[in-house]
């Protein structure tokens, strides 16, 4: 039976007064208003008013029925399990009665409703919602047709995992071919319903969208031309999802799309045009890239270029006219969350300096307060992934266009010019090496443009080519950069300020020590800079900072500099609140700052090291009160006591045992053995960084807690968290070091997983060399409970350790896998070839442990015989065979 209700005249008036009033643009008014809202949400049928303003009241104005509507799809999203029976039918009824209303304000508010009834889990209870819909497709009433198909566009979007699962019976294979149907409808409206409706199942490799695979390309290759500029992008949007998944069904025609795409990059539709635009980056990836698009390239590089540039929409929302604004604060919401990158202990290698995981911290970011994303940086992008593709074949497209522009009278053209030259230097370094000698100083020239926007791409540009720079005679380019880039960090332009400080901490990652005769100057201008900067770029100053100190070390150890530095910085410390995001950054920098200048941070350790153990404590309590109570206490942010961690193992890095007396008088120990039980990752991670640091600093302290700290890293060797695993193992290996022969009862815990993770496929550099190197040290204190396991690590310890260079833990490692082969030397016969060469990968070991190797090669010879010898040291290569002659007569 159908549902009646009627509203009561007076309870409908007080609603529409009250509709009427939450449009008011007065704060006050409006908080009235959600405190009133609430209370009715009391009455059962409250929302019966509601629906019946939507559908029912059509004398009311469209903006009060829209809004009605509104509130009432807050409210099913908040409450609909407890609405009454009643009320769902009438709200469910009235929705699909009205789904055709004339306006499309309300027909869209009505779909909006409908879609937050079905993701409610409601597909299932509301059986005839989606034939309904899909019958009312073809109605002869037009807003009726682009009503529904409105409403499944959205419930398309929101629910097509459930669409294809067997909850529902497939539904799809029955709305699938018949949206297919309506690409070719005379309505532009419905056509793009129609295709967005059948891209939502296109990257999940829908069953029935693959029946129907090529009746889908067939229907989009006739709708290629259509002139409603949201059909051309939802087709464009087709092409680059099934480029992921169907490359094959295109391939036949990638002739013919290829070209399309070219036309659609340069539509006058900017938003037609950045879907095409994605459809460069997207073929970058795949192998067939460079078969396809070589003989395209004359015509399609001059159009990725052509996007490069500025839209004067882009000028006016990026107030490229706008010179000078650094005295105009920055608001708040201009300023990204920045993720803080948790400590991860590494091996230096023989290239010098540690090798970090790739991470592209020079994306193009230059203009990042605009939506992220546009055509201009979609362009940039695509020129960047081909041209690591097509390295050196890109320049003959490449080069004459840039004549033209590096050298145009007009800005905006320039500066595209500038941003070509910064994209395509990671893919053609190579070849573009002998331009570069021309290039730099023209560009260390436009650092001093008239407009900011060229400053700030020039700094890009220049940080992208740093690395050549860093390897020619300082003076020639090294100097002049670095004397500009300093100027452009005091640049008057915020922007420029910020391309600048990024830059130039790009730079310092690749001159490193090239740093040191200008360390004065430099510091200079850091400093001068805390006074100048807002609050954003004050950010990227710290990393500037941070990063400076990594790169010089030790070298910044000296009064004059630490003068300099260490006022302004503790200045900012002491102004900020425990709960400032801002610590997060400064403590970073603090953290680098303090592993660099080791005793000459003394005077200024016992504050920052008693405010970081306060974080650590604030955010456990924090993390307590709401997991007892999760509904009266919030969750603590915990990347204050990860970067406070973090902070805490560059003091104890840099001060060693100075910060013996800092500990004793603190809780740390009891702190860090609930850090490392933590249940997320990123502060187990930090913990036993930490643990590894204090084990090397002050292990008086860290040794009463190791009964109860070794079970604990035992469970965290799991390669699934590389990082937690990675810096467990490494923590182990130096409480070994420590514990010496006292290690053994713990030996058990720690070692099969340790030989697990250094023979898993793919596992990563870093975390192989430190297991290496743990297990190198466990076999130096316990050879006995070690050495037994040695064929069953031998090989990958070798392969991995032969790469890093001649330190500390290397010796150890190694003095320990000398132990176990004395111990048991048939465990290394089959693999000894490995471990020739992991003996030769040593420049300069001491005396004893070349004794050690030499024992070990010539007793094996002597074992085999000369004959014997001689067969298995041909099978060396030659680099192999003359070193272990000349350092070790065998």
């Amino acid at each position: 039976m159908e549902y009646e209700w009627k509203p009561d005249e007076q309870g409908l008036q007080q609603i529409l007064q009250l509709l009427k009033e939450s449009q008011s643009p007065d704060t006050s008014t409006q908080r009235t208003v959600q405190q009133k809202l609430e209370q009715l949400n009391q009455y059962p049928d409250f929302n019966n008013y509601l629906i019946f303003v939507l559908t029912k009241l059509k004398s009311e104005d469209e903006p009060t029925r829209s809004l009605s509507g509104l509130i009432l799809k807050n409210n099913v999203k908040a409450h609909f399990h407890n609405f009454p029976n009643g009320v769902t039918d009438f709200i469910k009824s009235e929705c699909l009665n009205n789904i055709g209303d004339s306006s499309p304000l309300i027909r869209a508010t009505v779909g909006i409703l409908i879609t937050t009834i079905a993701s409610k889990g409601e597909l299932q209870n509301w059986p005839e919602l989606l034939p309904k819909l899909c019958s009312l497709l073809d109605s002869e009433d037009y807003n009726t047709c682009e009503g529904a198909f409105g409403a499944l566009q959205k419930i398309c979007e929101d629910s097509a995992e459930i669409l294809d699962s067997d909850v529902l019976d497939r539904p799809l294979n029955i709305m699938i071919p018949k949206f297919l149907q309506f690409f070719k409808h005379s309505s532009p409206k419905i056509r793009s319903h129609a295709v967005a409706c059948v891209n939502q199942f296109i990257i999940s490799r829908t069953q029935a969208l693959m029946l129907h695979i090529d009746s889908f390309i067939e229907n989009l290759f006739a709708l290629a031309g259509d002139e409603e500029p949201e059909v051309r992008k939802n087709v464009c949007r087709a092409l680059v999802m099934l480029l992921e998944v169907r490359m094959d069904r295109l391939l036949p025609h990638m002739h013919n799309i290829v070209e399309y795409m070219l036309q659609r990059t340069q539509d006058h539709d900017e938003n037609v045009a950045l879907e095409a635009c994605e459809f460069w980056l997207t073929l970058a990836e795949q192998p067939i890239c460079k078969d396809v698009l070589c003989r395209h390239l004359s015509k399609l590089i001059p159009v990725l270029v052509n996007g490069m540039k500025y839209s004067e929409i882009d000028i006016i929302l990026l107030k490229g006219d706008v010179e000078e604004d650094e005295a105009i604060p920055d608001s708040e919401q201009d300023i990204r969350p920045r993720f803080h990158r948790s400590r991860t202990v590494a091996q230096q290698h023989d290239e010098d300096g540690i090798e970090e995981e790739d991470d592209d911290d020079d994306e193009l970011d230059d203009d990042d307060t605009i939506s992220d994303w546009n055509l201009r940086k979609c362009s940039a992008a695509a020129l960047d992934v081909l041209a690591n593709v097509f390295r050196d074949e890109l320049l003959p497209h490449i080069l004459p266009l840039l004549k033209e522009l590096l050298f145009h009278p007009e800005w905006v053209v320039k500066e595209s010019g500038i941003l070509v030259l910064g994209a395509i230097a990671e893919g053609c370094m190579q070849g573009m090496i002998p331009y570069l000698p021309e290039l730099i100083p023209h560009l260390i020239q436009c650092l001093s443009d008239k407009k900011a926007l060229v400053r700030s791409i020039t700094c890009w540009t220049l940080s992208r080519y740093a690395h050549w720079v860093v390897s020619q005679p300082p003076d020639t380019y090294l100097k002049p950069l670095m004397t500009e880039l300093l100027k452009r960090i005091l640049d008057s332009n915020k922007r420029v300020q910020e391309a600048a400080c990024s830059a130039f901490a790009t730079l310092e990652e690749e001159a490193c020590t090239e740093l040191v005769p200008y360390l004065a100057y430099i510091l200079d201008t850091l400093v001068f800079a805390f006074s100048k900067y807002q609050h954003k770029n004050l950010l990227i100053l710290y990393d500037a900072i941070g990063t400076l100190a990594d790169s010089v070390g030790h070298h910044l150890n000296k009064p004059e500099y630490i003068q300099m530095l260490m006022p302004p910085l503790i200045q900012k410390w002491n102004m900020l609140k425990d709960e400032d995001k801002d610590l997060f950054p400064l403590l970073e920098c603090l953290s680098s700052v303090a592993t660099a200048l080791q005793s000459g941070f003394l005077p200024y350790c016992e504050p920052v090291y008693q405010r970081c153990v306060n974080l650590v404590q604030k955010t456990l309590a924090q993390a307590m009160l709401h997991n007892a109570q999760p509904d009266q206490y919030e969750a603590p942010d915990k990347d204050f006591m990860i970067v406070a961690l973090d902070l805490l193992s560059g003091l104890a890095e840099g001060l060693g045992g100075n910060i013996e007396q800092l500990v004793a008088r603190s809780n740390i120990l009891t702190l860090m053995y609930q850090c490392m039980q933590d249940k997320m990752p990123e502060v187990r991670q930090s913990s036993f960084a930490l643990l590894g640091d204090l084990t090397k600093a002050c292990f008086q302290h860290v040794k009463p807690c190791i009964a109860d700290f070794m079970p604990i890293l035992g469970t965290n060797l799991n390669p699934e968290f590389i990082s937690v695993c990675n810096n467990a193992t490494w923590a182990i290996g130096e409480i070994s070091i420590q514990m010496g022969i006292e290690m053994q009862p713990y030996i058990p815990m720690v070692l099969h997983q340790l030989v697990e993770i250094i023979n898993r496929p793919n596992t990563p550099k870093t975390l192989l060399e430190n297991t290496a190197i743990t297990i190198g040290r466990l076999g130096y204190v316990c050879p006995q409970e070690v050495a037994p396991m040695l064929q069953q690590f031998i090989r990958p310890w070798c392969t991995s350790l032969r790469n890093i260079r001649d330190n500390e833990e290397k010796d150890s490692a190694f003095r320990g896998i000398c132990t176990m082969i004395s111990v048991n030397p048939s465990g290394v016969i089959q693999d000894f070839i490995f471990f020739c060469d992991a003996v030769a990968s040593w420049i300069s070991p001491k005396d004893d442990l070349r004794d050690m190797f030499c024992k070990i090669l010539h007793g094996f010879k002597n074992q085999v015989g000369d004959e014997n010898w001689r067969r298995f040291s041909d099978q060396f290569p030659l680099p192999l065979k003359e070193r272990l002659a000349a350092y070790y007569g065998v």
